[in-house]
């Protein structure tokens, strides 16, 4: 089991530098393509590809949320992760991970995306063990 995304296993964090196209834009991270993408102002998204991902971490916070976003959120973290992993170098160290179970372990209490102190739903382990069984079945 993997359940922390440090150390050796830091590609597997949404702030990782791992550059991706979003909407025709390309961001630094996958945690700044999607802060971005919880707005449909083109000109706020923009800004975030310019920022760190902590930055960008901050800033989603400030911004007008889309109307959809709670339905579209989870669809739109696993494109991103499509696309993170198209990089060879990544997906072969996603592969490397084996059939471990991938836990994004927190300390910050997400307990959407992850685990903190034994609670969560670890949406985002799951999307990685997701993309990482496309690519080893059919090499999406």
């Amino acid at each position: 089991m993997i359940d922390r995304f440090e150390g050796e296993n830091r590609f597997l964090s949404n702030f990782y530098p791992s550059p991706v196209m979003y909407r025709g834009i390309v961001y630094p991270s996958v945690e700044c393509a999607f802060q971005a993408a919880k707005t449909l102002d083109t000109k706020v998204r923009a800004e975030f590809a310019q920022l760190t991902a902590a930055q960008a971490k901050s800033h989603g916070r400030r911004v007008k949320l889309r109307e959809d976003w709670e339905s579209v959120k989870l669809e739109i973290m696993e494109i991103l992760l499509r696309r993170k992993f198209k990089d060879s170098t990544l997906r072969a160290k996603l592969l490397a991970t084996g059939q471990e179970q991938l836990i994004e372990g927190n300390w910050w209490h997400d307990t959407f995306w992850g685990v903190c102190n034994g609670v969560g739903e670890n949406h985002l382990g799951r999307l990685l063990m997701r993309v990482r069984d496309e690519i080893r079945v059919d090499g999406r």
